[in-house]
């Protein structure tokens, strides 16, 4: 076989590698995107919890001042009828406040729209892990293909031959992003 053939033989394995390369590549890439794109959803419907989880407390710490103020008030010697309807507000503000701490019915009292805003930020930091995983996997990719293509113009195979390690890191990288993007953390 001459050096022209052998040349040849060994430029279209490094082709085939340059296109796997590539196709693991737009794998990883979209999804990167994917995992990115579900970290900002979950980051944002986690604000959003945190949001509605505030204007309960503010809701419930107004509620429990106004209690307060009326039940201060009340003390002031009313009539049996004003003391008794003063005693029904209160109730029933102390009541709504109760309820504003936990309303297991609707998943809306502070307690449960904590529990699932933390769930919500969980999912975030899994899909933001992922994100940085795919990343990392592109980047082997990228670079491994640019390797390729530099060994076939200088015929140096210890650049293909690190081409191949860095697709070999890339797929380790996507396939972390995948199935155990927390396993690691760079």
């Amino acid at each position: 076989m001459s050096a022209h053939a052998h040349i040849e033989g060994s430029n279209k394995r490094i082709a085939i590698m340059i296109a796997a390369l590539a196709a693991l590549l737009a794998l990883s890439e979209s999804a990167g995107k994917s995992a990115q794109t579900a970290a900002l959803g979950h980051h944002i419907e986690a604000s959003n919890l945190w949001a509605f989880f505030q204007a309960k407390t503010i809701r419930q710490t107004t509620l429990r001042t106004a209690a307060e103020t009326l039940e201060a008030d009340a003390a002031e010697g009313l009539s049996a009828a004003k003391a008794e309807a003063f005693k029904k507000r209160i109730d029933a503000w102390r009541a709504t406040a109760q309820r504003y701490e936990s309303e297991p019915e609707t998943n809306e009292g502070r307690r449960e729209l904590m529990a699932r805003a933390r769930n919500t930020e969980s999912l975030r930091d899994k899909a933001l892990a992922a994100y940085h995983q795919f990343e990392f996997g592109s980047a082997a990719f990228q670079i491994g293909i640019v390797l390729a293509s530099a060994s076939v113009i200088t015929g140096a195979i210890w650049l293909a031959l690190s081409a191949g390690v860095l697709g070999v890191i890339g797929m380790a990288f996507t396939a972390l992003g995948l199935f155990a993007p927390t396993l690691i953390h760079l």
